[in-house]
């Protein structure tokens, strides 16, 4: 039985040299391409077993980075970075940009269907490459409800698909709203899940150091949005057609 491989990138963006997870599916022949973007900590081993898993079912994916190789558990040193990356569009775009650029020389990875799904701040970034009107088949975010620069969301053209915890208090209420308002006005093919119950990064397994209030993790609501991305995917990047 042949199986995936799987191996790390190293690419420059945002002026670091960042160390991505590319796992690429068994076969011959090009493949749909998925970027997966982690939670603002960083890529971790929960986002690279997520490409692994996408590559078992035949996406070739890549896993990026935020920060530059590191994984940031203090939560004050992970707010100092990613609350003004948050607030740059320009910066997260390059991110995107970068990591997007990885994928597609991979010569398995069909260039011309790929999506992005991301989770918190990676999903932030999947967003603005939508924003800046890359050629994207789906985007997928949890924990993401960010807008953007005004009349820019018009440049989105495929489905977006967004989870949230009903409990969230990062992405409370009025974000959501925001968030659907942008997407509505911009014409954009948008679906918003909200799982009852579920705190911030709800599809994140427990962590051993301190986190910012507000997070937690919901095992079913993990389960159930993991089968909510695969659907998305399995939509608008089949893997046969």
């Amino acid at each position: 039985m042949t199986m995936t491989t799987t191996r790390t990138v190293e690419y420059l963006a945002d002026g670091l040299t960042m160390t991505g997870h590319l796992a690429v599916p068994a076969g011959v022949g090009r493949r749909p391409g998925v970027l997966l973007g982690p939670e603002g900590m960083g890529l971790s081993d929960v986002e690279r077993g997520r490409a692994d898993a996408l590559a078992e079912l035949g996406y070739v994916a890549l896993a990026f980075d935020l920060h530059g190789g590191r994984y940031l558990g203090d939560p004050e040193e992970m707010l100092a970075r990613c609350l003004p990356l948050l607030a740059a569009p320009d910066r997260m775009r390059d991110i995107g940009h970068a990591a997007l650029a990885v994928l597609r020389a991979e010569p398995r990875t069909d260039p011309d269907r790929i999506a992005a799904v991301g989770y918190g701040t990676g999903g932030a970034v999947a967003l603005e490459l939508g924003r800046d009107g890359v050629d994207l088949r789906a985007i997928g975010t949890v924990n993401a409800l960010t807008t953007g620069r005004p009349g820019e969301a018009a440049r989105i053209g495929c489905p977006v698909w967004a989870g949230v915890g009903s409990e969230d208090p990062i992405m409370p209420p009025a974000q959501r709203e925001a968030f659907t308002a942008e997407m509505q006005a911009a014409g954009v093919d948008w679906r918003l899940v909200v799982y009852g119950g579920a705190l911030h990064a709800f599809h994140h397994p427990p962590v051993d150091h301190p986190t910012v209030p507000g997070v937690g993790h919901h095992p079913r609501h993990a389960q159930r949005a993991w089968r909510d991305v695969v659907d998305l995917l399995a939509e608008c990047l089949p893997l046969t057609q």
